[in-house]
């Protein structure tokens, strides 16, 4: 009996003595638990990290010389401060409401909306949206009284601002991201909700880079939700990082120029590097001011609503998204095909200029393909695109025109026609090389098509479509005489100006660079003494193609493509104005003076003794001058 009572009283203790060493692990040793105890009274406040800037191209020799203050060129997006205005209801204490609405500039509707009393203990103690983004000037006007109000405290943070208004279907702009994307996009759960994204543009192209790391810092609360301090002393806390900056290759002082030329004019501007593919300009007419798009709230929606619905498609980039017909620019490259597939050649190839095959200029017959490409002769290249299709590959016709096509169409893909050429902007358009599962489509099936079907397609008209950066990339193409690296608008990223790896490759064509050479000679004659006299400068030797685009929506578009000089190119350049007529009228003359400021501007050996930038001002006059905009219809 005694024995039994002693083993009740041993285990009883044994009990008591597990439970105790238990809470003590509980209470001093094991801060797992502490710390979900207190987890109820930590503030997480995240610490937002500066978006990366974008800079315009600067000077390699002027880097290396030391001889600019600032390598990475102007300012074209920027940041700046703007204040959100909150209210922590526990200790808001307003004497006068009256005054106090009349101090922010607000309505006594607006206040009752936005000061509402909140449901849970903590959130009386923690601060409440009032107002966002109030600019430093309006800032400024009650910056000496906000502290006077109980309750009531601020944070600043930045938003995006553009120094030059330049270029705002490059840049793009941000928005705050919406439930959409935060449920179904944003797999990696970086962003939460009114945080800025990167809508259009570079700052979407670019978001990872320019958009940083937030930090995140933990405060103490008691339970009256007031602050105490860091929690374990900021043990947990991490830093932000800021966003990269961008090097752009974009001169901005030529795209300024540019801009000044396509003033009251439809159309789209591009010009390239060839050496590099860095892109110049870029330029869709007409544009708008991207700073009505900076920051958040009804303004900027207003804003957006306005843009969206202007009837000259203010938020279409024409350059990348907009498909035009290239008109006779095409016939550079369908002599270099002819040539490379031996099916005419340089000396005896010669072809009577039929008007009753398509219409002409009025020019000497019959032309060789030299003649061809300098006169712009449309029965000529009839004639050649037959003999580019029909090579006696089959000996059913319909087959060998299929085969003949298809081959066309895949040496054209080399130029990068017909796909996308890979630009680090969002929403390329690949235009289009009809091919033949396309013509089996619209025309019903195979059987019910044929050569005669698709001879528009020799002069660059019919289904055929280009965009402004393929015309402006095949002009690079040809000034390097038969490759190009994918034209791009950033050529560094970061303080270490790193490149993205696509706009390092070449991509070449497998046709020979003689015939590349051949087809410059004669594109220099274009402008000389051929259909672009106009765009010839008299100590640069400009090789040109004209154009005209025909568009079913209106009058035809005046089109051209260039570079200069022949020996040693240094800009490539495309122009479309819409609604303009021949490429000679309007276009030529835009890019002849694009190419002009470029080359004086940045090479000594095209700068003039009198320091002479645009020496042909008539002509300057005379584009500045034009007011195309109740030409026609455009797109």
């Amino acid at each position: 009996m005694l024995e039994r009572k002693h083993f009740i009283i041993f285990s009883v203790g044994l009990v008591a003595l597990i439970y105790a060493i238990r809470l003590l692990d509980l209470q001093a040793f094991n801060n797992k638990y502490k710390e979900q105890a207190e987890r109820n009274i930590l503030d997480i406040e995240v610490v937002e990290p500066l978006r990366g800037v974008i800079f315009d191209r600067y000077r390699v020799d002027d880097l290396k010389s030391n001889q600019t203050e600032n390598p990475k060129g102007k300012l074209i997006v920027g940041n700046r401060a703007v204040f959100d205005i909150y209210y922590v209801p526990k200790s808001l204490d307003i004497e006068d409401t009256t005054a106090f609405c009349k101090l922010f500039g607000i309505t006594r509707h607006y206040f009752d909306s936005a000061v509402v009393e909140p449901t849970g203990t903590l959130e009386r103690y923690r601060k409440q949206p009032f107002l966002k983004q109030l600019s430093l000037a309006d800032f400024g006007k009650i910056a000496d009284r906000i502290n006077e109000i109980p309750g009531i405290v601020y944070t600043e943070q930045t938003v995006r601002n553009y120094p030059h208004t330049s270029l705002g279907n490059v840049v793009g702009y941000i928005k705050e991201v919406d439930g959409e994307f935060l449920n179904k996009v944003d797999t990696l759960n970086y962003y939460h909700s009114g945080d800025l994204i990167g809508k259009s543009g570079l700052e979407k192209y670019y978001e990872a880079q320019l958009r940083g790391k937030r930090g995140v810092r933990y405060e103490m609360r008691n339970v009256k939700g007031q602050v105490k301090g860091s929690y374990l002393d900021g043990l947990l806390d991490t830093l932000k990082e800021n966003g990269q900056d961008l090097v752009a290759s974009i001169d901005l002082e030529l795209q300024h120029y540019a801009e000044q030329l396509m003033q009251n004019k439809r159309g789209a501007v591009v010009a390239i590097e060839p050496s590099s593919g860095e892109i110049l300009v870029m330029l869709s007419a007409p544009s708008y001011d991207p700073n009505l798009l900076a920051g958040a709230g009804r303004k900027v929606t207003k804003n957006y609503a306005r843009l969206n619905a202007d009837p000259n498609k203010l938020l279409f980039n024409r350059a990348i998204q907009a498909r035009y017909p290239p008109g006779s620019t095409f016939k550079t490259a369908m002599a270099l095909v002819g040539l490379h597939d031996k099916v005419i050649d340089t000396i005896y190839t010669r072809f009577a200029c039929i008007k009753s095959m398509v219409n002409c200029h009025n020019h000497p017959g019959p032309l060789n393909v030299f003649g061809s490409i300098q006169h712009s002769c449309n029965p000529f290249y009839y004639q050649a695109y037959k003999k580019i299709i029909n090579q006696g590959k089959d000996d059913d016709y319909l087959e060998d025109t299929r085969i003949g096509l298809t081959h066309w169409r895949e040496l054209l893909k080399t130029f990068g026609l017909g796909k996308k050429l890979g630009i680090d902007l969002p929403y390329e358009n690949r235009g289009l090389i009809p091919s033949v599962a396309y013509y089996d489509r619209i025309r019903g099936g195979k059987k019910y098509w044929k050569l005669g079907n698709t001879y528009s397609l020799g002069i660059g008209q019919g289904e055929m479509g280009v965009t402004p950066l393929q015309l402006a990339n095949l002009s690079a193409t040809i000034a390097n005489e038969g490759w190009y690296i994918a034209p791009h608008l950033i050529k560094g990223i970061g303080d270490d100006l790193e490149q993205l790896p696509q706009y390092t490759e070449k991509h070449k064509t497998p046709i020979e660079p003689a015939y590349f050479q051949f087809v410059k000679r004669a594109m220099s004659e274009v402008t000389r003494a051929g259909t672009a006299r106009r765009a010839f400068i008299k100590d640069i030797e400009v090789c040109g193609k004209t154009g005209t685009a025909q568009n079913p929506h209106g009058k035809d578009h005046s089109v051209f493509m260039a570079f200069a000089p022949r020996i040693n190119p240094k800009i490539a350049i495309a122009v479309y104005v819409e609604n303009a007529g021949f490429g000679g009228t309007w276009a030529a003359p835009v890019a002849s003076l694009v190419i002009e400021k470029y080359l004086r501007t940045n090479f000594k050996e095209f700068q003039t003794e009198d320091e002479i930038i645009i020496t042909r001002t008539y002509l300057e006059d005379y584009v500045l001058k034009g007011n195309l905009m109740g030409a026609g219809t455009g797109i």
